[in-house]
Formats: C-alpha cells, sequence, structure tokens
C-alpha cells in the first residue's frame, strides 16, 4: 500500500521492507536490481528499507515529496559524503564526494570555476579531437563496442581537460594503467567487500591471499596511479602558472584564508573527476546512442536538426546552445535509463522525519532516480522513450535528478551534458545500425548500470 505524506500520523521507526537475510537483499540488489526495484515498489510503495551486511538500513524513497524535502535538507541533518563512502577505497577521503559540512563547502568552492559555463567552452576543441581520433580507427572496422569507443574518448578527454596531458608515450602509459584500474572494480562482487564506512572486510585475509585476489590487484594497480598522480603534482608544481586544464588551475586555487589545496587533496580530487567523469558518461553516451538507433524516427529528427545547425562542418561550442532536441534526447535517455539508480543521504543529529516516518539517526536516506523516473503520475508513458517530453516543459528538479539534488548535484553536470552534445553531434551523422532484433539489456558495471554486452553497432 502507498503511503502519502497528506494526514499522515508520525510512524515512529523504520518503513517496512522485506525480511530476507541482508546477504539474499544484496545479492538481489547486485545481480537482478531492475526487477528488485521494481518488486519492492509494487508490494511496499514510495518508502521501504531495504538491508545489507556491514551497512546502516536503508529507505529506498521514491515519493518526490519526500525527495524534494531531503534535496532542502540542511547539511547538518543529511550528511550525503558519508552516504557515499562506499567510493572511499578508489577516490580517497578528500573527494568532494565524501566530505560534508565545512570541508565539503571549501572544496566545492575550490573546484567551481573550471566549470564554469565560459571555461567550459575552452574544451570543446578538445572534446571534437579525441572523438575525431577515436571514429577515424573505425575506417578499417565493420562492427564497433559502442562502450568501448566511448570510454576510450571520455577517458581521453579527462586526460587532456582534467590533466592536460597531450598524445604522446606518458599520456598512453597513463590511460593504460588508468583503464586497468578502473576496469578492475566494475565487478559487482567487489561492491560486497566495502562496508557502509567505506572500510574493507577481511583486510587480513585478502593480503595472505596475496595478487591472487582481484581486489588485491586492483590495490595493486591504484598504488601505481596514485604515484603517477603525485609524480605529476608535484612536477606540476614547479613549473610558472598557467594552462587551462582543470589541473593546473586547482593548482592555483585558495580558499577565503589563501589556503592553496594539498596534494593529497588534488589526488582525491583528480581521481574522482575520473571516476565521475568517465565511466558515467560513457555509458550514458551508449543509452543515448541505443535509444536513438531503435527509434528512428527520434534518430531521424536529431540528424535533421544536427544538418541545420551544425551541416556538414565540426561542431562547435557555439552550436551547442542551439541543439534543443538533441539535449532532450540526451536528458530523456537518462530519465529512461540512468546510469546511477540512486543517491544517499545518512541522517544525522537526531531522529528525522520524512514523510510520514520519524527515521532513527543513521539511517540512509537513498531517493531513488530509476523507480522515480518512471512513475506513470510524473511521466506520461513513462516506458516510451519520447524526447518531446523535455521540450515541452522542465520538469521539476525532484521528478528529474540523473545528477543528484539540492547542494550536492553533482558539480561536473553541465562539462558532462555538454561533452555529450560534442560527442553526439560529431558521430550521429555516421552510420550505425543495431544488430538484427537486438534489445539492450541492463547490466551492472560497480555502481553504474550499462547496457549488458557494450551495444555492438555495424558502422560505415
Amino acid at each position: 500500500m502507498r503511503v502519502t505524506t497528506a494526514n499522515c500520523e508520525t510512524i515512529r521507526g523504520l518503513p517496512p521492507g522485506p525480511a530476507l537475510p541482508p546477504l539474499v537483499q544484496s545479492l538481489n540488489w547486485l545481480y537482478r536490481p531492475i526487477p528488485w526495484m521494481h518488486s519492492l515498489s509494487a508490494r511496499y510503495g514510495d518508502y521501504v528499507t531495504v538491508r545489507a551486511p556491514g551497512h546502516a538500513p536503508m529507505v529506498f524513497v521514491s515519493d518526490p515529496e519526500a525527495i524534494q524535502q531531503v534535496f532542502a535538507a540542511s547539511a547538518d541533518e543529511l550528511h550525503a559524503g558519508e552516504g557515499n563512502a562506499i567510493l572511499l577505497p578508489l577516490v580517497g577521503p578528500s573527494s568532494l564526494l565524501l566530505l560534508d559540512g565545512s570541508r565539503h563547502r571549501r572544496e566545492r568552492k575550490l573546484l567551481m570555476p573550471p566549470f564554469h559555463g565560459e571555461r567550459m567552452q575552452a574544451y570543446a576543441d578538445v572534446m571534437r579531437q579525441v572523438t575525431d581520433q577515436v571514429a577515424a580507427s573505425w575506417r578499417a572496422r565493420s562492427k564497433v563496442t559502442l562502450l568501448e569507443q566511448f570510454q576510450r574518448i571520455t577517458l581521453d578527454i579527462i586526460l587532456r581537460a582534467v590533466f592536460g596531458l597531450n598524445e604522446g608515450a606518458a599520456m598512453n602509459d597513463f590511460r593504460d594503467l588508468m583503464r586497468q584500474t578502473l576496469q578492475s572494480v566494475i565487478r559487482p562482487a567487489a561492491l560486497l567487500l566495502v562496508r557502509g564506512d567505506g572500510t574493507m572486510r577481511g583486510k587480513s585475509l585478502l593480503r595472505l591471499l596475496g595478487p591472487f585476489t582481484p581486489w588485491n590487484r586492483f590495490e595493486a594497480l591504484k598504488a601505481k596511479v596514485d604515484a603517477r598522480l603525485y609524480s605529476e603534482i608535484r612536477a606540476r608544481r614547479q613549473q610558472p602558472i598557467g594552462g587551462v586544464d582543470i589541473l593546473s588551475l586547482l593548482l592555483s586555487a585558495c580558499d577565503e584564508k589563501g589556503k592553496l589545496m594539498g596534494d593529497h587533496e588534488l589526488r582525491d580530487e583528480m581521481m574522482t573527476l575520473v571516476v565521475a567523469g568517465h565511466e558515467t558518461t560513457a555509458v550514458s553516451l551508449t543509452w543515448v546512442v541505443y535509444l536513438l538507433l531503435a527509434n528512428p524516427d527520434a534518430l531521424a529528427r536529431a540528424r535533421a536538426e544536427l544538418g541545420k545547425v551544425v551541416g556538414n562542418r565540426a561542431v562547435t561550442a557555439r552550436d551547442v546552445p542551439q541543439l534543443e532536441y538533441l539535449d532532450a534526447c540526451i536528458k530523456e535517455s537518462m530519465r529512461l535509463q540512468p546510469v546511477l539508480p540512486l543517491v544517499a543521504r545518512v541522517v544525522r543529529g537526531g531522529p528525522y522525519r520524512l514523510g510520514p516516518y520519524e527515521l532513527p539517526e543513521g539511517t540512509a536516506i537513498t531517493p531513488c532516480i530509476y523507480l522515480t523516473h518512471r512513475r506513470p503520475d510524473l511521466w506520461s508513458e513513462p516506458a516510451r522513450f519520447r524526447p518531446e517530453r523535455f521540450l515541452d516543459a522542465k520538469p521539476p528538479p525532484h521528478h528529474f535528478f540523473p545528477f543528484g539534488g539540492g547542494l550536492r548535484r553533482c558539480i561536473g553536470m553541465a562539462f558532462a551534458q555538454f561533452e555529450m552534445k560534442i560527442v553526439l553531434a560529431q558521430l550521429l551523422r555516421r552510420d550505425m545500425k543495431l544488430p538484427n532484433n537486438y534489445q539492450g539489456r541492463m547490466r551492472r558495471r560497480g555502481v553504474t548500470f550499462a547496457i549488458e554486452d557494450g551495444l555492438p553497432v555495424a558502422v560505415a
């Protein structure tokens, strides 16, 4: 039965949820998340408590009024950084994603300038050049797997726009090392090793097993990445201030007390930008192309707009605001197939009233992006790909939130959307075809929801 917030007495404690053992619930969440979410919603409604070993109780929420409340809550009541602790082994303790309170405000203020709209336009040439270089390699091939190609594109854009690296042996080595490191943590089982506070289970046993476990291979790769990052940071500190890449800008950024970011802070933020800006954007691009190829009318309209705005020349930063239908296609794809299924906040400072429930301190509140984006009371024909809905109206931020919401909305949102338009504008004019009777099915890749086989397409 669905519980609404109107005229409800306070219910002290957690909402109802499945009685399955926490490990069984975790396995459902990791290996069959879509049917699991639908079954929870059908049985328990807009509020449901789920459990996982080593984690605080998690309340999945798909009530838009409650989500609006969560996004408007103060940072003292709900801790978003604590809700992202599962990323600690990869991004590090100084990552913007993991910080709360004054440290988060300071770090976000330092990171904001490189993502300003005018600054981002300087990266348009890099985005287009990288896309063209990768697409040029398709000439000798009849088929490509698009997720792999988009991973190449987004990682190279990160290495050039964020780190300021150029083509050469150093970039090639760093690219390969970073790719291996990121690929080593996409297995869903890896998430079972991380507790809710970001610490590892069975560290002593993992050490005894040596290099033969996937996690220890990840640790070895991460150590090499760290050495490379710290070496780059130290070398750049010795150079004159300048450069338009994000690392150069952050090296000279200081807070209101005149304090610069330390090496450890820079390392963690660089890893955060790689993690947040590589895999998620590549997966998003794959879903957009799949949905356009599966909907020929929408593809034809997107190509007609590209022909009108861009013509036969290369896309530029000035073209991007005019690509309104392409923007709608990207947003509709993120509504229908969000790359991340939820965001998280942890209750601190005492009990917290959410809808009819008074939740105890330590509870993780997780607004569910996937379920909210498919509510029939918010979206007509929610299972259909209809980009026009984003031309007709702008949905409220608690109805549509693929990048999270409130003060913790993804700092790289504008960069990612700008990048996707540049990449798609260059590639959608090419001839690409899906295999016969192809259905794009979801598969979890670590924390992201991607197309199962990476989207194989015929190219010409």
